[in-house]
């Protein structure tokens, strides 16, 4: 198998994330989620709570960065712009040992100019995805519409503020996935299928 890129962003409640991990798992490579924020951390001198407190958000803390300080890029940047920019470098890094699959975190836009990277976004109908959170979490139906709709716009604003792109445009990504329509199981072949028309699997 050539070397193999995919990266997964994802609507909340779409079930790209178990797209992705049973993806990783069918191809025998690593998944990266979590993962990058750990692999930040090792290399950046911050701690993992730094990278976790500010995952996929661009709102700051002045109080946590107070605490935390900022000493490896000086004053001038703030905090959660930093951290951003180690998890990009970390990205990179990972992407340098070999085939894998990322979820979220602008990996798309981190990997752009490679060329062994697939970029895709799952999405789905609201109603389908209050569905599946209610299922998954035992949570009313408008508990779940309110956790979706606050955990989209906070990946959403993360997205543009660190890319300058539009989170979810059929644009900026190679191949787009409706799950509702596909199932997991559905998207992992649409997935497969596209690496092997452009000779990457």
């Amino acid at each position: 198998m050539s070397n193999t890129i995919i990266t997964v962003g994802r609507e909340f409640g779409s079930g790209g994330h178990e797209i992705a991990a049973d993806l990783a798992r069918k191809l025998d490579i690593p998944l990266y989620d979590k993962e990058i924020l750990t692999e930040a951390a090792r290399n950046s001198g911050f701690s993992e709570d730094a990278f976790m407190a500010f995952d996929e958000t661009r709102e700051s803390s002045l109080l946590y960065a107070l605490a935390t300080g900022n000493s490896l890029y000086g004053p001038e940047l703030p905090l959660p712009v930093v951290l951003c920019l180690e998890q990009f470098r970390a990205i990179g890094e990972l992407a340098e040992k070999g085939s894998c699959v990322f979820v979220g975190r602008c990996a798309d836009y981190v990997l752009r100019e490679r060329e062994d990277v697939l970029s895709v976004f799952v999405h789905a109908p609201l109603e389908a995805r209050v569905k599946r959170i209610c299922d998954l979490r035992g949570i009313s139906r408008q508990e779940a519409e309110k956790l979706i709709i606050r955990s989209d716009r906070k990946r959403a604003n993360y997205y543009q503020h660190y890319t300058d792109w539009t989170w979810g445009a059929a644009s900026t990504y190679h191949l787009s996935i409706d799950s509702s329509l596909t199932g997991i199981d559905g998207g992992v072949v649409m997935i497969e299928t596209m690496l092997r028309l452009n000779g990457l699997l």
